[in-house]
């Protein structure tokens, strides 16, 4: 049963971006529109804008409004209108009607982009089900194939209720099987946590608003090749990386999908198990277009969406990326008494990572020791294992032969190496 209708790329469109004065929360940016209409590979022919109070209860942006676009369409032979906004089942069939053209909301908008970028096995199972959540408000809509269905003695109700009826049927059971199959997942997926947290290998999850650098970031730090485009949404499927970080040791990254502003709630609840690593993660790296002028509300939205996923109380560093683009700012890292601390850099051209790494570690690792640990000639392996962890800063060797190495290190990689070498080296440590 083929429910979702899959449009062409380089599909000519309409844009309607209304501005309803009376409900500010129902707008968004045109601009942002725009980039995910281009996200979805599709032509901008015309843009509509207006200014209502309410919205419409039938046509949504009124019936006179649908006049003048109707003859927009005409002139630009477009056959396509996207909604800056969602809008209902009933609206969007009567604008249909009307104008004998398609039509999309905000919502499927995503969802179109969604499904052109699912690339794994739970990618493309969340995309199925969001659409078929998606078109199970919208199967009252006037499909030929239902009015095929001929109603008589002995059936109840008019032409194509049968037909409905089984949709409606076959959707429940897609959607119950799609949901066992991603619930599989998810408890594999903790299995894999569990380890994890079991091993004390922390967890740091990239999140931040689409398009802010979060995949050039990641790919920078973990060698991954992970899709990096000025696109919004060119990342979906979560990549998990596991990294050594200085005076740290060994951690595991992940990369998330990126945030827009007003996101669908249904949206927000079938790609919970996409931003599952972002709930389940020891530390949050927001990632943050600093050369964008709209960062801060940008970083309002990311909130926003992580209260909506339980995640806001989680630990946040923030990276202020792209300062390559700025005059005057310098790579550069802010600490805070009680917040992980902030860290300025650029990801493309690779400055300002150090800072990051420290950031990171210092989060972990909040008791630290300083100072010269010496070491018999013999004791090579614990040397090894300290250049190793990164965090010798210098070594020389005394007359006497033995190492002294002058070193920064988190207490419980020191308690560690101690005993896995079954050695007090506390009794060697000057702390300093």
């Amino acid at each position: 049963m083929e429910i979702f209708q899959q449009y062409k790329v380089g599909e000519s469109c309409l844009l309607v971006d209304i501005n309803f004065s009376s409900n500010p929360e129902l707008n968004a940016e045109l601009s942002e529109l725009q980039g995910l209409v281009h996200a979805a590979n599709w032509q901008v022919k015309e843009v509509v804008s207006l200014n209502r109070k309410y919205p419409d209860p039938k046509y949504f942006c009124g019936r006179g409004k649908l006049d003048e676009i109707s003859e927009k369409l005409k002139e630009g032979g477009i056959d396509l209108i996207v909604f800056n906004h969602s809008i209902t089942p009933s609206q969007e069939r009567n604008i249909e009607t009307l104008l004998s053209c398609k039509v999309i909301d905000r919502t499927r908008l995503i969802l179109e982009i969604f499904s052109q970028r699912a690339k794994t096995h739970e990618g493309k199972l969340q995309v199925e089900l969001a659409q078929l959540n998606y078109a199970a408000t919208r199967l009252v809509r006037g499909w030929t194939h239902l009015e095929r269905q001929k109603g008589g003695i002995g059936v109840r109700g008019g032409p194509g209720e049968t037909q409905l009826e089984l949709d409606r049927r076959l959707l429940r059971q897609r959607i119950s099987q799609i949901e066992k199959r991603l619930d599989k997942v998810r408890k594999q997926r903790g299995l894999s946590r569990a380890s994890r947290k079991k091993n004390k290998v922390p967890t740091i999850a990239f999140v931040g608003y689409t398009n802010a650098g979060k995949s050039t970031l990641f790919n920078h730090i973990s060698g991954a090749d992970v899709l990096a485009k000025d696109q919004l949404f060119a990342t979906l499927d979560p990549t998990l990386r596991q990294i050594h970080i200085p005076k740290l040791g060994q951690v595991v990254l992940s990369d998330t999908v990126g945030f827009i502003r007003n996101l669908p709630h249904d949206l927000v609840e079938a790609f919970c198990a996409t931003l599952e690593e972002a709930i389940e993660a020891d530390l949050l790296v927001h990632v943050v277009d600093y050369a964008d002028s709209e960062y801060i509300s940008y970083i309002e939205q990311v909130n926003s969406v992580l209260t909506q996923i339980n995640a806001h109380e989680k630990p946040v560093l923030i990276v202020y990326n792209k300062i390559d683009r700025l005059e005057s700012v310098h790579p550069d890292i802010h600490y805070h008494e009680d917040k992980p601390a902030d860290v300025y850099l650029s990801a493309k051209e690779g400055i300002g990572i150090d800072y990051l790494f420290e950031a990171i570690a210092r989060h972990f690792n909040q008791n630290w020791l300083k100072g010269v640990l010496t070491l018999e000639p013999q004791k090579a392996k614990v040397r090894a294992q300290l250049y190793a962890l990164g965090v010798v800063e210098k070594e020389k060797i005394a007359d006497d032969g033995n190492y002294q190495l002058a070193i920064t290190i988190a207490k419980s990689d020191f308690d560690a190496i101690s005993h896995m070498n079954k050695l007090e080296l506390m009794a060697n440590f000057s702390q300093h």
